[in-house]
């Protein structure tokens, strides 16, 4: 915490002050200060904004969610700061319900509230957030979680409504109803605003787009600096931070715990410790995505080996892994069911697999929706997941609109399909144990068919190689 050496000034007499329970800390304010705090400060002029670009989207959006629940109040919360231990809290993230409904994201303040009051013409919706405080309050100079003096400016009700598009009300006059249907805690609208982010708007394409290209030069500056995480007893945590400058200086931040998982760790799909060594002739799987300011986020794997170029049964793994990927691919079409991309992919993973003799039964036994399943052991996870502001967006809409929905043009969704063969693994030959590959790619369905927005991310063996020679010279 950057203000630990200064920030003990945080008493005062003033009876507007909350008590902090961190008294140690804390210092009374002198007369002198307290006489003079408000004064002598310049004017602050301000000059509204256009409205921003998702404005107008997002009017559009509220529009739907107001058709969907007439006669109901509804609340969609932005959610509060989250805290990491004593004082410190975790940086804020507006729920993307919230953000989505607004257009309010990187720069979405803590607290706020959006919310449906209904009229006999459908709804009024209201902005309700914590208004910059005036100098002549203690809230300015004393509260160090959102006083300007510690956290700086922060907006004005009229700004953020030119900005937005939306009427704006300080958050102190909100007063929740008994009737209030809330995100995250009535389950139709909860099911509803995810449905609502199912289809993408164009808006929201472009913005997957910018967050694929900041991605894909995070995973450039990564090879770049490979020689440098080989050197460091901890690369994995180098390989993250390599990523995370990327993120933060051409976004907003990782959509998720940045995966670098180098020889084994690779087998562990959720590996986000990141504290091994990064071995010269072992691969390393990097799954990540950068959050751009909108709040959109790409999630991109790319299975990388350390030293350059694949040994002969890393690169019969990752082509196979490809080999799934590419039929995964080729089975997206609008009008076909969602998991018809999962199982594209399976029948791939259990044909290979079947043919190494991996398997106990043949490839189409495993495939077999109730007695199979035997391939899984090398691929546990599913193959798609739709994409947007959440990495697994969506994740309240129903079955019935997600794994067994209808494939639409403007979805967008991952294709990830994996093989994970653990150190300890006696079902493979040894020289299996500790490979594990996984190839991710973000996908927009259009009404042609299928476009890999991350495509310009090298994928074959080849081309890897060749990715990582040229980087590397």
């Amino acid at each position: 915490m950057n203000t630990a050496d200064n920030d003990t000034a945080v008493e005062t007499p003033d009876a507007e002050v909350e008590e902090l329970t961190n008294t140690n800390r804390k210092q009374p304010f002198p007369k002198g200060f307290l006489d003079t705090i408000s004064t002598g400060w310049a004017e602050r002029p301000e000059s509204l904004p256009a409205p921003r670009a998702e404005a107008a989207y997002a009017a559009a959006r509220r529009a739907k969610v107001s058709e969907a629940f007439p006669g109901k109040r509804l609340v969609v919360p932005a959610g509060s700061l989250k805290q990491r231990s004593n004082d410190t809290d975790y940086p804020f993230r507006a729920h993307s319900a919230f953000a989505h409904l607004t257009g309010w994201a990187a720069d979405a303040q803590p607290d706020s509230v959006l919310v449906f009051e209904p009229t006999d013409a459908g709804h009024e919706v209201t902005l309700y957030f914590r208004e910059r405080a005036d100098r002549t309050t203690a809230e300015f100079y004393s509260d160090a979680t959102i006083g300007e003096f510690w956290i700086g400016p922060r907006p004005s009700l009229d700004g953020v409504a030119a900005d937005l598009g939306v009427a704006t009300a300080h958050v102190d006059a909100f007063v929740p109803g008994g009737d209030d249907l809330v995100v995250d805690a009535d389950a139709d609208l909860t099911r509803f605003v995810s449905e609502l982010r199912l289809v993408k708007d164009e808006y929201e394409i472009a913005e997957m787009r910018r967050a694929v290209e900041v991605t894909a030069a995070g995973f450039d500056d990564i090879i770049r600096s490979m020689d440098r995480a080989v050197a460091h007893p901890r690369g994995e945590r180098i390989v993250e931070g390599v990523f995370h400058q990327r993120a933060r200086s051409d976004g907003n931040w990782e959509g998720y715990d940045t995966i670098a998982a180098s020889g084994h760790h690779a087998c562990y799909l959720h590996w986000t410790r990141n504290d091994g060594a990064v071995v010269p002739g072992d691969l390393i799987l990097i799954d990540a995505g950068a959050e751009v300011d909108s709040l959109y986020t790409a999630d991109i794997t790319r299975t990388l080996p350390v030293s350059g170029r694949f040994t002969d049964v890393q690169r019969r793994v990752y082509e196979t892994v490809r080999e799934a990927a590419d039929a995964a691919f080729a089975a997206a079409r609008p009008g076909v069911k969602f998991r018809a991309v999962h199982e594209a992919a399976m029948q791939v993973i259990a044909r290979r697999t079947a043919e190494w003799g991996l398997l106990p039964v043949s490839a189409q036994e495993a495939l077999d929706a109730d007695a199979g399943g035997q391939h899984r052991r090398y691929m546990v996870h599913g193959t798609s997941h739709h994409l947007g502001m959440d990495v697994h967006d969506c994740a309240q809409a129903r079955r019935e609109m997600y794994y067994d929905g209808v494939l639409e043009p403007g979805m967008v969704f991952t294709i990830e399909p994996g093989l994970y063969f653990q150190i300890d693994d006696l079902t493979v030959p040894e020289e299996l144990r500790g490979i594990g590959v996984r190839i991710e790619d973000d996908i927009l369905l259009t009404a042609d068919g299928p476009v890999n927005l991350s495509a310009g991310i090298p994928r074959t063996a080849d081309d890897v190689e060749a990715w990582m020679a040229r980087l590397k010279a």
